[in-house]
């Protein structure tokens, strides 16, 4: 697993400005939440405004500078006034942790696979991240040590997938094709920003007990917060186009 360095962004300034999406509950809220802890300034990303507001109140009880940005990643206009949002506020973004996503339920057979619901999952976890990423760019740019954190799922490993001896949960023809086709996203989203300075990497948060699998994972959502806050404070000669857990890195 990568380490944090000397250099990394969380020594830039205390006016360190971070997103983290779906970040009203679960690993979201926990990402936020260690994000704020090292002083950070964090946007607490979600469509929901009564989850959002509650988030944002406890972070800040907690001692974080959290503040609210509604966001529905699905939703053009709604992508467009968060980068607004966050430009006002603070005219750069130095970290974007692209959280927000939906199971589409479990057990899905690919024989008899809704695929509305296939679409909803990809429309959700795969285009939401690059409709928010493209979006956040500009900011980005703007940052001294930008980083990108897509947060990904064993699950979506084809190398575990095809693995017959890997516990890799049920069939899942939603949710897990669209974390590898999210693999796939943030591969190419490393080649492209490769000499821009921004590092882009997917990250694994294990089995984390959420409302995502009826909260049977057997890691706490802080747990699974911490491949995230490793990945949104890499030092500036970290790596790009990995995908990461606790214990290294996860094979494609």
């Amino acid at each position: 697993m990568p380490h944090a360095g000397a250099d990394t962004i969380e020594d830039m300034s205390e006016h360190t400005i971070a997103l983290v999406t779906g970040a009203n509950k679960g690993i979201g809220y926990e990402i936020a939440a260690g994000l704020g802890a090292l002083g950070w300034s964090v946007g607490v990303g979600a469509r929901d405004e009564r989850r959002r507001e509650a988030a944002v109140e406890k972070l800040r009880a907690g001692g974080a500078d959290a503040f609210g940005v509604p966001l529905d990643v699905t939703d053009d206009a709604s992508v467009t006034a968060a980068a607004a949002l966050i430009e006002e506020r603070a005219g750069r973004l130095d970290v974007l942790v692209n959280n927000a996503a939906i199971t589409g339920g479990w057990t899905q057979e690919p024989t008899t696979a809704d695929l509305a619901v296939v679409r909803t999952a990809v429309e959700t976890n795969v285009i939401g991240v690059i409709r928010v990423t493209d979006a956040m760019l500009p900011l980005l740019r703007r940052s001294a040590s930008p980083r990108i954190v897509n947060m990904s799922s064993s699950v979506g490993s084809l190398t575990r997938q095809s693995d017959p001896e890997a516990s890799t949960g049920p069939l899942s023809m939603a949710y897990a094709p669209s974390k590898t086709f999210l693999n796939a996203v943030t591969v190419q989203y490393a080649k492209a920003l490769r000499d821009s300075g921004i590092l882009v990497n997917a990250g694994c948060p294990g089995f984390t007990a959420t409302d995502l699998n009826g909260f049977r994972g057997v890691r706490t959502p802080e747990q699974g917060a911490a491949i995230a806050i490793q990945l949104a404070t890499l030092p500036t000669d970290g790596p790009t186009g990995g995908f990461f857990e606790d214990a290294g890195v996860v094979p494609w």
